[in-house]
């Protein structure tokens, strides 16, 4: 009896996702020695970014806004202060995050004070925080990426593994206009946390990707030992757990088009499309094209369907195209300015920001505001 050739298909494709696994843990692996090396005690950086001629009085005030609970933040700061002066800057200005206040405040502070960048030293959580002030002002914001994923920082292709090369952005790169996406929920399916970042009636900024679904769930159950000892594969574990989760049913507007009733495991929305791992998840989108790229993924047939799910990541990664053939899982991706979800009647759908959980909701919106936040990109 021969083997339906829907099992060949699954099985081809589970083998596309072990080795993209193996290519992960590799890329995994390398930046882990490579952050090994970056934590060993800071050297000075005499002149090797620079030096420059000084500029007028009170221009290019560089603040760094930091999170001292990331491992080796606070020793960056003699480092930074030195590299600023090598480099014929002013003193920079130092600020430290709270857990009350992850880097808003401290990033209008910095503002007040004059800075012309202000640097965004942490996670995404961090980075979140300090965009949130800087969208519209004009003014650049820097990344020196500390924290598990590092999306933005990996999207604009600033380093994750070296403070020099990271620092060296922030002093002499060039500054890039960029979108920023607005989440609101519009109904919960419970009421968020006084005080959490689930709060009603706001507009939540994302910067690579928000979403509903399987993984938003991810990001709630990821350990937060395990994502301190093996970094952004936390969620991957994580993830294995909701394999087996329902498929939902949700109801997409995007634009001014007929809304679509469809179930899905996952919907989200992007503003750039590049994951940890080296992984792309959606080729097309662009972090200053005026718009999002709303990708709706499906699996059913369990593991198969994810199999394929995975496989389909893989090869659109190197730009091939799985063609139109039935599948048990697949990634449907269309460009919008603005979207509406509806989730069915229920508990409601975890919802994410970059990494940062909402709540649960039924209905959200999400819509981009183009070129609003300017960044200093390699």
């Amino acid at each position: 009896m021969s083997t339906p050739w829907e099992t060949w298909i699954g099985v081809a494709a589970l083998v596309v996702a072990l080795v993209a696994l193996v290519v992960a843990l590799v890329v995994y692996l390398q930046a882990r020695r490579a952050g090994r090396r970056m934590g060993r005690p800071a050297r000075r950086y005499g002149t090797g970014l620079g030096p420059r001629e000084p500029e007028a009085p009170g221009e290019r005030l560089v603040a760094f806004v930091a999170n001292p609970s990331k491992p080796g933040v606070p020793e960056l700061r003699d480092t930074l202060v030195d590299a600023c002066l090598d480099a014929a800057l002013p003193e920079p200005l130092w600020f430290e995050t709270t857990i009350e206040d992850p880097g808003r405040g401290q990033a209008r502070d910095a503002l007040a004070a004059g800075a012309d960048v202000v640097v965004a030293v942490g996670g995404d959580g961090t980075v979140r925080a300090v965009a949130e002030a800087m969208a519209g002002t004009g003014k650049a914001m820097g990344i020196l990426p500390r924290g598990t994923g590092n999306l933005l920082a990996r999207n604009l292709d600033i380093s994750t593994t070296s403070v020099e090369d990271a620092l060296a952005t922030v002093i002499s790169g060039h500054d890039r206009h960029v979108d920023v996406g607005r989440l609101r929920v519009d109904e919960y399916a419970e009421n968020p946390e006084p005080g959490s970042e689930g709060a009603r009636d706001v507009d939540h900024l994302f910067l690579v990707i928000a979403g509903l679904g399987f993984d938003a769930a991810m990001v709630a159950d990821a350990d937060p030992a395990l994502k301190s000892k093996v970094g952004w594969l936390a969620y991957f574990f994580a993830g294995v757990r909701h394999l087996h989760g329902r498929r939902t049913r949700m109801r997409i507007e995007l634009d001014d088009a007929p809304a679509v009733d469809t179930r899905v495991r996952s919907l989200m929305i992007g503003n750039c499309g590049l994951l940890p791992g080296g992984i792309t998840l959606i080729p097309d989108a662009v972090i200053d094209d005026g718009r999002l790229d709303v990708v709706a993924i499906d699996a059913r047939a369990g593991l198969v369907g994810w199999a394929q799910v995975f496989g389909e990541v893989v090869m659109q990664g190197i730009g091939v195209s799985s063609g139109d053939l039935p599948r048990a899982g697949r990634i449907d991706t269309s460009p919008a300015r603005h979207v509406r979800i509806e989730v069915e009647p229920g508990a409601g759908e975890h919802v994410q920001v970059d990494g940062d959980l909402l709540g649960r909701a039924r209905r959200v919106t999400a819509w981009v505001e183009p070129g609003t936040l300017v960044v200093r990109s390699a």
